[in-house]
């Protein structure tokens, strides 16, 4: 009996060895989890506090809410905000409808084309879109406002971008792709047996798309408009670029100007609470959009084999319809990219002459501070490898938790994975400032370095990343699973062997991704950056705010040019994964 115990021991060990997988994809879910709770009870736990944060002996009031409350400033922010969104809304569904409706359901030439480059226009940094528009139709330096001034002797400029009006637009076309993608899908699985009835039944394709078309896609619509509005809602990089100048404040500036005020100091309980109130408005509108996707399957017409999608042929309108898709690239994208690479070449903004051109040269790029953008460079790849590789881990572990064990609190872990989708992003920002600052500052001296950028990052990019994961694993039938067992595997080895391999893919495609994602985000580095953990995109912003449009114009075109290497990966990615429709 000895030398039996003696053989079977090793192998015991090996066992027990591999069943640790699974305890540590709970501790890390549960870390993860753990990350988004206490930020967000750092913030709460300041809205109803006064003195100094660090003092243990904080007096415990409910003053700081009744005191935005009671400023009628806040009601103003509220209106630019809901104005701002409202905006933003209308001008996303204007150009993502019809063209959603152009490449799914009508014989619109190049479709593979247009979700290319709607993919590009998606990644493309915010702020230096924001920036062309900022160059292009400012009242005070806009190329377009100087040109008519100067063309027909105007007293004050035509247009004007740094208005609510002017900032939701822009808000508008960048969120157009993000909304093309979510109503594409509901168009490409609409069954046109319905459309062909009403055709038979002498409807024209006015009356189809007014009477069935569209009520049938209002549910994939109206929770389209819920996310897309909270985006706009919680929207940092267009308003700041835009408007922040100009003192017109949406709730993500106001907070960033009341951590940041150009007199005294900054009241941090009061931020607070105004945090906690958009962490209130923003879960009300999350919790809307869960609503209206629960109730879109009561609009569900796609069954069984016999579907089969209704192509309209475009025939004398197919021109109209490029001419449509073509504008809104170069309105949207091409106009202020371009914008960009000529304030670059000069040495002062001006519109264009052919004195002007004489002036062109590569002096703003020649003339940039090396140290800092090359320290930038360095801090935004930092960024790049670590936030995407560790949100990738909590992400599956997760996933893992949610979908494949047996815990009984299993549905927390996806909400609280969720809840970043939720939260503006600056609020995290913020409370993670505060905590390095006054609770962590003495033992853990993080403030200042690149890795409370990445703590933060991978919080706020969980939703994205567990969404995906989650995706992938409930593709995976449990049959697979299963069957290793039967052949012996525990659950580590089938973690290990079967479902991590199967992921790998999807997997792959998240990390590059939100690496896209943590190169061009804006909101949550402006808060914490200092001068040692500076990405390049708040170089940038540093750049525009002391007015150095031509070296915040060379580092725009810099990011830019740098970035499609990694979209030509992507894109190769997603199509190889099945994501991007073939040719």
């Amino acid at each position: 009996m000895a030398i039996i115990a003696d053989k079977l021991a090793p192998r015991a060990a090996k066992i027990e060895r591999r069943e640790l997988l699974p305890m540590a994809m709970v501790a890390t879910a549960t870390v993860a989890v753990l990350a988004v709770i206490v930020l967000i009870l750092a913030m709460l736990w300041l809205s109803v506090t006064t003195g100094n944060p660090s003092d243990p002996a904080l007096i415990y009031t409910f003053h700081h809410y009744a005191e935005i409350f009671l400023d009628p400033f806040t009601y103003t922010v509220l209106g630019n905000t809901l104005m701002f969104a409202a905006v933003t809304l209308v001008v996303a569904l204007a150009v993502a409808l019809p063209m959603a409706w152009l490449v799914e359901r009508t014989d619109f030439p190049m479709k593979s084309l247009v979700f290319a480059l709607l993919t590009v226009a998606l990644l493309i940094p915010g702020f230096a879109v924001a920036l062309g528009w900022l160059f292009l139709l400012s009242p005070r330096i806009g190329l377009v406002n100087l040109a008519l001034i100067d063309l027909f002797g105007l007293e004050d400029a035509p247009f004007n971008v740094s208005t609510l009006f002017g900032m939701g637009v822009v808000q508008g076309l960048a969120l157009a792709p993000i909304t093309f993608i979510m109503v594409a899908i509901v168009f490409r699985q609409m069954d046109a047996s319905l459309e062909e009835a009403a055709s038979l039944g002498g409807a024209n394709l006015v009356q189809r798309m007014r009477r069935v078309t569209l009520p049938l896609a209002w549910p994939g619509i109206l929770a389209t408009s819920i996310y897309v509005f909270t985006i706009g809602f919680t929207a940092f990089d267009v308003p700041a670029v835009l408007g922040f100048n100009y003192r017109i404040f949406t709730f993500s500036t106001y907070v960033f100007f009341q951590v940041n005020p150009t007199e005294g100091v900054a009241d941090y309980h009061n931020v607070a609470a105004l945090s906690v109130v958009m962490i209130g408005l923003a879960m009300l509108m999350s919790w809307w959009y869960g609503a209206m996707q629960q109730r879109a399957p009561r609009f569900a017409v796609v069954t069984g084999k016999a579907y089969r999608p209704s192509i309209v042929r475009l025939g004398r309108y197919k021109g109209l319809a490029v001419a449509f898709v073509v504008g809104y690239f170069v309105v949207s994208q091409l106009m202020p990219i371009l914008t960009l690479a000529w304030a670059a070449g000069l040495p002062y903004l001006q519109p264009m002459s052919l004195a002007s051109f004489d002036l062109l040269s590569l002096a703003n790029f020649r003339h940039l501070p090396q140290g800092l953008v090359l320290r930038g460079i360095g801090n935004t790849a930092t960024l790049m490898v670590l936030v995407p590789s560790i949100t990738v881990v909590l992400s599956l572990a997760v996933s893992w938790v949610v979908l494949r064990s047996e815990l009984r609190f299993r549905g927390a872990y996806d909400f609280f994975a969720f809840l970043p989708h939720t939260v503006p992003s600056i609020v995290f920002s913020v409370s993670a400032w505060m905590i390095a600052l006054f609770v962590l500052r003495d033992w853990l001296p993080i403030y200042g370095t690149i890795w409370l950028l990445v703590v933060v990052y991978v919080v706020a990019l969980l939703s994205y990343g567990s969404r995906m994961t989650n995706s992938a694993l409930i593709q995976l039938h449990k049959e697979l699973e299963e069957s290793a067992r039967i052949s012996g595997a525990t659950a580590g080895g089938v973690l290990r062997s079967v479902l991590i391999p199967l992921l790998a893919p999807a997997m792959l495609y998240s990390w590059i991704w939100m690496a896209l994602l943590s190169y061009r985000e804006l909101t949550m580095p402006v808060v914490l950056s200092t001068s040692d953990n500076q990405p390049l995109s708040v170089i940038v912003w540093s750049l525009v705010q002391g007015s150095q449009y031509g070296q915040a114009s060379s580092i725009s075109l810099i990011m830019v040019a740098l970035m499609i290497p990694i979209l030509l990966v992507y894109w190769i990615v997603a199509r190889r994964t099945g994501i991007a429709p073939a040719a």
